[in-house]
């Protein structure tokens, strides 16, 4: 039995909207989960002699009238406003609505248009305790999950993602888990690859090395060379790199990413 039972999907007037709403209203069509789309913009920056145009219900009423269209066949479906005068207030209130959700949509900055808090991935990410699906600015592919990769390290927070991402899988789908692992070091993601066969996930094993910060490049190069779906891993590890500052290689996930990624910690 699917544990997806409410999905929150993070909306504001950006040109990048679209697609993670598509995205998670998929999600929840496939699990019969509850939609909430949570309507997050900050103000616009007060100007010299300029009075401040904030709030804009124009935006919101056409952000409403996108999450009504796009969830007109869902079961449960929800559009809620939670902005805010400040970017900072603004993550505050979607971080909090995130606690409360099996899995969190949001999107990577970018695109046009949009007045989320720029940093607003990064930091649900970090704070919101959930399983939080980060999706390209870029768009989202039309499949879920059926071709996920696993980064692997054997961490906690890659403990975590593995089994965060269950609930996400098509059904039949074919998994690759990478061991992602310093030069020095030795692959280890068989027991990763065992523990997903025993949730019935055809899943195989893989391993890439590096000799220093060029890993996640090779990891994102490995999913595009897979044409996967779907990036599983923890956020905020070292993966083999101590010396590096924590969260390096979420970063620049974060910054790089190609396809939607799930992040756990």
């Amino acid at each position: 039995m699917s544990t997806l039972r409410q999905i929150l999907v993070h909306l504001d007037d950006g040109t990048a909207a679209a697609h993670r709403l598509a995205y998670a209203a998929a999600f929840a069509r496939r699990e019969g989960a509850r939609l909430l789309g949570l309507f997050a913009e900050h103000g616009f920056p007060r100007r010299a002699g300029l009075a401040a145009d904030w709030p804009d219900a124009g935006r919101a009423a056409a952000s409403r009238a996108r999450f009504d269209a796009a969830a007109a066949d869902l079961a449960d479906a929800e559009w809620r406003d939670a902005s805010a005068p400040s970017p900072g207030e603004t993550a505050d209130a979607v971080i909090s609505a995130c606690r409360t959700a099996d899995l969190a949509v949001v999107g990577q900055a970018g695109g046009k248009g949009g007045l989320a808090p720029p940093d607003l991935a990064e930091q649900t990410v970090r704070n919101a305790g959930r399983p939080v699906l980060v999706v390209p600015y870029t768009g989202a592919p039309e499949t879920l999950a059926s071709r996920p990769v696993f980064a692997w390290n054997g961490s906690r927070e890659a403990a975590r993602a593995l089994h965060d991402a269950l609930p996400l899988l098509a059904p039949g789908a074919e998994a690759v888990v990478i061991s992602v692992v310093a030069a020095a070091d030795g692959a280890a993601e068989g027991a990763a690859v065992a523990q997903l066969r025993r949730h019935g996930v055809n899943a195989q094993g893989d391993t890439v090395h590096a000799g220093g910060i060029g890993l996640m490049d090779l990891l994102l190069n490995r999913v595009a060379d897979l044409s996967s779906d779907l990036l599983v891993m923890g956020a905020y590890g070292h993966y083999g790199f101590p010396q590096l500052a924590r969260g390096g290689g979420t970063r620049h996930i974060l910054a790089h990413m190609t396809v939607p990624v799930l992040f756990s910690r």
